[in-house]
């Protein structure tokens, strides 16, 4: 479903932008994790927001400083978990981004607004929103385009399910979305190791690579499991793909830095 179409000024069109940098983070809904026991006695939180919550979210918002596209999972849109605040426009005003866009998946009412987000410093070409399939409601993915035509780029920030036979059917959606760009960047907690995206899932007719080595991402006090991902067309060029310090959730950021094909004006 197309969510929004921008038309760069002319001016933008002047600027010729040939490196982003990426970055993907499942945010907790700004719920800070820094231990197993914290689930159990810090659960309450997922229904009632603590009085410094958006102390938390301004510490995310300060690590977003150096990037120029973020994918975000595990929002809120404004709900009592949040103190009624939506956490995409929180975090883009903070960080400075003039582009944002929130994807709400799961809709509890007062209780939650739950959802992605995508953050952007460069006019995108257009912006979808795509609801993934599987037996509960809730899943998503945004599909951010810089570009037109057959050489648009398309960064696809996602958040897959937990269940393996959910994941697949997510990850068969996905596969034949990728196969429609030429250069593709997906991004998000995609809840599987690297092995299982690229050569035992839908992922594999996609030929998209890992940029580097797995990075342990979960849980963030002491990773020892590579579910966050930022993969990516085989001829786009990749730089610097690390992860963040970080204990503003129970994921650790992800970050990668692409170069721009040349027939790509951003």
């Amino acid at each position: 479903m197309l969510r929004e179409e921008v038309a760069p000024s002319s001016c933008e069109q002047d600027q010729r932008v040939r490196h982003l940098r990426l970055l993907s983070f499942n945010i907790q809904a700004g719920i800070q994790t820094t231990a197993y026991r914290h689930y159990f006695t810090r659960g309450w939180q997922h229904v009632i927001a603590r009085d410094d919550h958006q102390l938390n979210l301004r510490s995310i918002a300060d690590l977003f400083a150096e990037f120029d596209v973020v994918a975000l999972q595990e929002i809120d849109g404004g709900s009592l978990r949040s103190g009624f605040v939506n956490q995409v426009d929180f975090l883009a005003n903070h960080a400075r981004f003039p582009y944002s866009y929130a994807q709400r998946n799961r809709n509890l009412g007062l209780l939650g607004q739950h959802g992605n987000g995508v953050l952007s410093r460069f006019v995108p070409s257009q912006v979808e929103d795509h609801r993934l399939p599987g037996a509960i409601p809730g899943r998503g993915a945004m599909v951010m385009t810089f570009g037109d035509g057959p050489d648009a780029l398309a960064i696809i920030g996602a958040h897959l399910s937990l269940s393996r036979r959910a994941r697949w059917l997510q990850l068969n959606y996905l596969a034949e979305l990728i196969m429609q760009y030429k250069h593709v960047v997906l991004m998000g907690d995609l809840n599987a190791s690297l092995n299982q995206l690229l050569k035992d899932s839908p992922l594999r007719r996609t030929n998209l690579v890992a940029p580097a080595l797995s990075h342990y991402t979960y849980p963030s006090w002491k990773p020892a499991k590579a579910l966050d991902h930022i993969l990516v067309s085989p001829h786009l060029k990749t730089q610097n793909a690390r992860t963040l310090g970080s204990v503003n959730s129970d994921h650790l950021p992800l970050a990668l830095n692409i170069e721009i094909p040349a027939s790509i004006m951003i």
